[in-house]
C-alpha cells in the first residue's frame, strides 16, 4: 500500500512536468505558416493582354474569400453623391458627400505582422486600397488607429520603378487620388501581408496598398479608415489576387436591405444560383463596371425614352462606393413623373435637409419597410437582351431621418454628366456578381443577411495563422506571443452600455450572461458580468470573457472576432435588453509567469507531500521494528522475579 502511494505521487510529478497544451482549442500559430507571394507590377500596354490571358486559364476550383459587410449609417453626417468625372487619369469615380443621412458599406481588412485592423469602404469604382499612415501630417480621426509600418515585420516600401510616379528622391513609389468635390488622398505605396478574416479560405497574402500622408475634404472627415479598391486596374486588390492565380477573375457583393443591414463580399468565384440574371459588361469602354441598360419600367409601363440616352459618357456604371442613383436629366424627369403619378395619393412632405429639395412622402404610420411594396410601384431595369431586373421600393427610396414612416426618393439627376450611375441603394438585397472573366454582371434577389446559408458558401475554412488583432489597446503586451506573431490573449474585458436602466437590468443579469455566451458560441462559465452602474436611463456593464481553462488563452483571431462582433453590432440581444454600444475594451495578455508559478507551486506542494509520506513511512517502520524487538524480550513482572534466598558459599 505504501509503495502504491509513492508510485501514484511520482506519476503525478511526471505528468506535471510535461509541456502545457493549448487548452483554449485555438489553432496554434506556428502550425501553418502564411503563404508569401512576391508582387510583380505589370508592364503597361503589352502586359495587360498577357495578364487577361493568364486570368482566363484559372481553374474554377480556386478558393474564395468571403468577408462580412457592415452597414454604417450616420445621421447628420455626409452622403455619397456623384459629380462630373475628372479628366485626370489619376481619378477614380468622383463623389461628393452632402446629405443628412449616410449609408455606406464597409468591410474589415487586416494589414501587417502583427495584423492591424481597418474599416474600409467597399468601392468598385476605385482602383487602389489605402489607409492612413502613422506619419500622416494631415489625416482625420477615423474609426481605427493609423497603420504603423514600423510595427510590421513584413512591411516593405515599393521602390521607385518605371511603372509608378516616384518621390523627389527617386526612392519610393507614390499614389494620388483626386475627387471632384476637392477631396483627395495621396501617399506612398507599400507592400505587406493582407488578411481577409476568419471566414476566408485564403491565407494572408502580400499586396500593394496606399499608405496615406495627406487627406483633404470629406476623406479627412469620414468615419471609415479608408477605401478598398475593387475596380479594374493593376493596383486593384482583385487584380493583384487574380494575377497571382489565387482566385478566379470574379467577385461578388451583396448589400443588406433597409431593415436588415450588413451583407457579404466574396473575392473569387463560387457556385452561382441557376436563376441568376446576367447582362453584358464592356471592359474596353472604361475601367468602371458598366451594364447594357436600354430602358426603365415603372409599375409595368415603359418610360418613353430613346435607348441611346443610356449610352452617354461612361454608359451605365455600377459603383458600390456611391450610395444613391444618378440618372441623365431626361431619364430622371421621366422617372420622377411616372413615380409621382403612381404615388399621388400619398402626402408629400419636406426633406430632412432644407438645403436640398428632396422628394419625400408620408407612407405609413410605422417604419416597417415591408409595407412599401404594397403602397409604391415596382421598377424594372430593362437590358439589351430583353431581360429585366426587378427593383422594389427599397431600391429607390431612403428613410426620412426626421419623420417616422416617411421616405424620400434616392434617385437624382446627374446634371451635366450624361453617365447613368447606379449606387448601393439600387442593389439592396441583391447579389451582384462581377464576372470579369466572362465580361458579365449578374443579379439575383435574395436576403443578403442569409447569403451564406442560401448559397451554401463554405465558411468553415480554417482561419489564416496570423489573423487579426487591433493594436489600439495600450495594455496589450505583444511580447506574449507564439512563433509567427500569434498573440496570446488571457482575458477580454468589454464595457457595454445598454439602453435600459440598472434597476430593471439587475435581476436579469444571469439571463443576459447566458444570451451573451450563446451569441459568442462559448461556454456559460467563460462569460462574467460585473460592475453594473447606472448612467441616466442607461446601464453600463463590464463583460469579462475568459478561456475554457485557467491556464489557457485565446488566439488573436478569436479575441478580435469577439470584440468585432460587439463593435459591429452582430450580437443579437432580446428586446428586453434594449440597444447596446461597445464603450471600450482591453485585451489582457496571457500570464505565462502566473501559469509558471502556479505549475511550480503544485510541483513543490507535491514534493512536500511525498516527503511527508516518506518520513511518515520511515517513522512507522522504525516503530514496527522496535515493537518486534520488544516482543522477542518479554517484560517480566517484578513479583515474578523474586526467588528463594540461596545460602552463601564460604570463601
Amino acid at each position: 500500500m505504501a509503495l502504491a502511494s509513492i508510485g501514484a505521487t511520482v506519476s503525478l510529478l511526471i505528468y506535471l512536468s510535461l509541456p502545457c497544451s493549448n487548452a483554449s482549442g485555438s489553432p496554434a500559430a506556428g502550425s501553418r505558416r502564411p503563404m508569401v507571394f512576391p508582387l510583380f507590377l505589370s508592364q503597361p500596354n503589352s502586359s495587360r493582354s498577357m495578364s487577361l490571358l493568364h486570368r482566363k486559364l484559372h481553374s474554377k476550383s480556386l478558393p474564395h474569400s468571403r468577408m462580412r459587410l457592415y452597414d454604417d449609417i450616420l445621421l447628420n453626417g455626409y452622403q455619397l453623391n456623384k459629380l462630373p468625372f475628372l479628366s485626370s487619369a489619376l481619378s477614380d469615380l468622383d463623389r461628393t458627400y452632402h446629405r443628412s443621412t449616410c449609408r455606406y458599406y464597409t468591410t474589415r481588412l487586416w494589414i501587417g505582422t502583427p495584423p492591424q485592423m481597418f474599416a474600409l469602404i467597399v468601392d468598385s469604382g476605385s482602383t487602389v486600397t489605402y489607409v492612413p499612415c502613422s506619419d500622416c501630417e494631415q489625416c482625420g480621426k477615423h474609426q481605427d488607429p493609423k497603420f504603423q509600418p514600423e510595427m510590421s515585420t513584413t512591411y516593405q516600401p515599393v521602390k521607385c520603378n518605371m511603372d509608378c510616379h516616384c518621390d523627389d528622391e527617386k526612392e519610393q513609389c507614390l499614389y494620388e487620388r483626386e475627387y471632384a468635390e476637392h477631396s483627395s488622398s495621396k501617399g506612398v505605396l507599400g507592400e505587406d501581408l493582407i488578411s481577409f478574416g476568419n471566414e476566408s479560405q485564403l491565407t494572408p497574402q502580400r499586396a500593394v496598398f496606399g499608405c496615406e500622408n495627406v487627406e483633404t475634404g470629406d476623406l479627412y472627415s469620414q468615419r471609415a479608415d479608408g477605401i478598398i479598391g475593387l475596380g479594374q486596374g493593376d493596383l486593384s486588390l482583385v487584380d493583384q489576387l487574380v494575377d497571382k492565380g489565387l482566385i478566379s477573375n470574379s467577385f461578388a457583393l451583396c448589400y443588406g436591405g433597409m431593415d436588415l443591414g450588413g451583407g457579404s463580399m466574396v473575392l473569387g468565384g463560387f457556385a452561382y444560383p441557376s436563376d441568376m440574371m446576367f447582362t453584358d459588361s464592356d471592359p474596353d469602354r472604361s475601367s468602371y463596371y458598366n451594364i447594357d441598360l436600354t430602358g426603365i419600367r415603372v409599375a409595368g409601363k415603359d418610360l418613353l425614352l430613346d435607348s441611346r440616352v443610356f449610352d452617354g459618357e461612361h454608359g451605365v456604371v455600377l459603383d458600390s462606393g456611391t450610395t444613391y442613383a444618378y440618372l441623365p436629366d431626361a431619364v430622371f424627369s421621366a422617372f420622377e413623373e411616372a413615380l409621382m403619378r403612381e404615388a399621388s395619393p400619398l402626402k408629400q412632405i419636406d426633406g430632412p435637409d432644407s438645403n436640398f429639395k428632396d422628394t419625400c412622402f408620408l407612407v405609413a404610420p410605422s417604419n416597417d419597410a415591408s409595407v412599401l411594396s404594397k403602397i409604391l410601384p415596382s421598377v424594372e431595369m430593362v437590358f439589351k437582351s430583353g431581360q429585366s431586373w426587378l427593383l422594389s421600393p427599397e431600391n429607390y427610396l431612403f428613410r426620412h431621418s426626421k419623420v417616422h414612416g416617411a421616405y424620400c426618393l434616392g434617385v437624382f439627376p446627374n446634371g451635366k454628366d450624361h453617365t447613368t450611375l447606379l449606387g448601393g441603394i439600387v442593389v439592396r438585397n441583391t447579389l451582384v456578381v462581377y464576372d470579369r472573366e466572362n465580361s458579365k454582371v449578374g443579379f439575383w434577389r435574395t436576403n443578403c443577411s442569409e447569403l451564406s446559408d442560401r448559397l451554401h458558401i463554405d465558411d468553415s475554412a480554417p482561419p489564416p495563422a496570423t489573423l487579426p488583432s487591433n493594436d489600439s489597446n495600450p495594455t496589450l503586451n505583444t511580447s506574449s506571443s507564439l512563433p509567427g506573431g500569434e498573440i496570446q490573449i488571457g482575458q477580454i474585458n468589454l464595457d457595454i452600455q445598454l439602453t435600459v436602466n440598472s434597476s430593471y437590468l439587475k435581476p436579469r443579469m444571469e439571463e443576459l450572461s447566458k444570451v451573451l455566451s450563446k451569441e459568442l458560441d462559448v461556454k456559460s462559465s467563460q462569460v462574467y458580468i460585473s460592475n453594473l452602474t447606472s448612467k441616466g436611463n442607461n446601464s453600463l456593464i463590464g463583460i469579462v470573457v475568459v478561456p475554457t481553462e485557467p491556464s489557457g488563452f485565446f488566439s488573436n483571431v478569436t479575441a478580435t472576432s469577439i470584440v468585432s462582433r460587439f463593435t459591429n453590432h452582430q450580437i443579437k440581444l432580446p428586446d428586453i435588453f434594449g440597444n447596446y454600444e461597445l464603450v471600450s475594451y482591453t485585451l489582457e495578455p496571457s500570464r505565462k509567469g502566473a501559469r509558471w508559478v502556479m505549475k511550480n507551486t503544485i510541483v513543490v506542494m507535491a514534493i512536500v507531500i511525498v516527503a511527508v509520506v516518506v518520513v511518515g513511512l520511515i517513522a512507522y517502520g522504525v516503530w514496527l521494528m522496535w515493537k518486534r524487538k520488544q516482543a522477542s524480550n518479554p517484560y517480566i513482572h517484578v513479583d515474578e522475579a523474586i526467588v528463594a534466598e540461596q545460602e552463601l558459599l564460604p570463601l
